[in-house]
């Protein structure tokens, strides 16, 4: 990038380029909450289960994840000007593919390309521009491209519910179309080209086994519900696949020159801890998100746009506490900003265990904006205390490989919770279902015995609905319960960290 600035004219093509750059990753940032309030309707429309509409989410991340780190050799490689474009028209190309997708297999695919292509538009975003301004105008471009990346998690749930309620859960893909191809031609016209290094080179050996090991690591997950876990020869041989992947990978890691992921790093003990530190806030933080819209629209009888309108104070909660928090990091120890984004995160999974189907949109609100405020109280100091100490030859790698750790939780944590909602609904009404005999005192009340009459197929199929509806309600909780002690769990992780030293200049990363 260096140069660029040079044949950049200082007014309107600076200006369309920056314009260009918000699009392309607003569309990409948005597409990580959008389809989450949408997910129930697409359930239906592709005649998917409740575990298995997740893969959506998942998918999506778990490509992102994989295709994260290389961004910067194809950069080098091809052209920062061409990665650009390729990436945003196969974003916007993928999109218009996942409405159009008739099956959930199709949606899964295409949202596979859209994850993969994704990948690089947020770092190629921050480094245009940076690129593209001068020393006293790098603040506030990316002051701007703060603002589009918090922007985008407040927007999907409400924009997401309110295409889905007036139109169809397609338009929560469609809607990329416009602004990706505005996106694209504004590059095509305004962004120079420069010519990529033939000589550059990627360790695909290790790129190639780290991306089978997660890829059938991730299938295993999304799929072990369905195919009763090890009891199926599908799962025995995806485990083995991706440990077999894995094994190969940390074998090739330490015996190779260059390898793809550089041991050094993990040396660093403010690295290695927040490299964890952020595997569980991804384990732990969207899964909330993915759990919120079913319990909203299928227990509370929530409308689409309500449930979004009710979600999204969260994102407003962790835009401004990233804004408060980006000018306390650096004058107040980042350990005790951490402490309170963990402490703010249980406490709001500490009242969700609580919940019932008759709390108050109000309720649901405020406890939305407390975790979202610990969560902008986690994002940019984690990302400061785990990256402030690296040298600066060896940041941009250690950036790469922390978004992937938070991507690699987030799409497992997508996953387990969901086994475990969907397995533990089982457990709870098989467990209810016990005290539901001819000889249960309950009966005998005449109003009871009307409603719930056991000789009529009726009053059976309206007590097993109330009975699913409780088993669901406690397994929701039980999820509650784990997130909760998760989140507690990791606060002994904050005694690993030591001071950042003054001045460094860490990257700020957002979510």
């Amino acid at each position: 990038m260096a140069g660029l600035c040079d044949v950049v004219d200082k007014g309107s093509n600076r200006i369309a380029i920056t314009i260009c750059v918000v699009l392309a990753t607003l569309i990409q940032v948005l597409d990580t909450t959008i389809a989450n309030v949408a997910l129930p309707y697409m359930q239906g429309s592709v005649a998917a289960s409740q575990d298995e509409i997740a893969w959506v989410l998942t998918s999506y991340i778990a490509a992102a994840a994989i295709m994260t780190p290389p961004t910067g050799f194809f950069a080098s490689r091809f052209g920062l000007k061409r990665l650009f474009l390729v990436s945003v028209a196969g974003f916007t190309f993928s999109s218009m593919l996942c409405g159009l997708a008739d099956s959930l297999t199709g949606v899964v695919l295409f949202r596979v390309m859209q994850g993969a292509f994704g990948a690089s538009l947020v770092p190629l975003s921050q480094s245009v521009l940076l690129g593209i301004n001068p020393p006293e105008r790098k603040g506030s471009a990316m002051a701007l491209f703060g603002v589009a990346v918090m922007v985008g998690p407040v927007l999907g749930p409400v924009l997401g519910g309110w295409l889905t309620q007036n139109y169809s859960w397609r338009y929560v893909f469609y809607i990329n179309l416009p602004i990706g191809v505005l996106a694209f031609l504004g590059m095509s016209c305004f962004l120079p080209n420069r010519a990529g290094d033939p000589n550059a080179r990627l360790d695909w050996f290790g790129f190639g086994t780290l991306s089978v090991a997660i890829g059938f690591f991730q299938i295993l997950l999304d799929r072990g519900e369905d195919l009763d876990w090890f009891g199926s020869g599908e799962i025995l041989i995806e485990a083995i696949v991706a440990a077999a992947a894995l094994y190969l990978f940390l074998v090739h890691t330490f015996t190779t020159r260059d390898p793809f992921v550089r041991p050094s790093l993990f040396k660093d003990r403010n690295f290695s801890a927040g490299m964890l530190f952020i595997l569980v806030v991804g384990l732990t933080y969207y899964p909330s998100l993915a759990l919120q819209p079913p319990y909203l629209q299928e227990l509370m009888n929530y409308p689409v746009v309500t449930s979004g309108i009710a979600m999204g104070p969260r994102g407003v909660g962790t835009m401004v506490a990233m804004i408060a928090v980006g000018r306390m990091t650096g004058r107040v120890d980042t350990r005790l900003l951490l402490g309170i984004g963990l402490v703010l995160s249980a406490w709001s999974f500490f009242a969700m265990t609580g919940w019932t189907p008759d709390i108050s949109e109000g309720e649901v609100m405020s406890v939305g904006v407390v975790q979202g405020i610990g969560r902008g109280f986690i994002f940019v100091p984690l990302s400061v205390v785990t990256l402030s100490t690296l040298p600066d030859a060896q940041r941009t790698e250690g950036a790469a490989l922390y978004s992937l750790s938070r991507n690699i939780g987030s799409s497992a944590g997508i996953s387990i919770f969901n086994a475990l909602l969907l397995n533990n609904v089982q457990v709870n009404h098989a467990d209810i279902a016990q005290h539901v005999t001819a000889i249960n005192r309950a009966f005998g009340n005449p109003i009871v015995a009307r409603a719930w009459n056991l000789l009529s197929a009726a009053g059976r199929a309206a007590l097993n609905a109330v009975v699913t509806q409780q088993a669901q309600i406690i397994a929701y909780l039980d999820d509650y319960k784990l997130l909760l002690i998760a989140t507690v769990a990791i606060l002994p992780l904050l005694l690993v960290f030591k001071r950042a030293p003054p001045g460094s200049g860490a990257h700020v990363m957002t979510e």
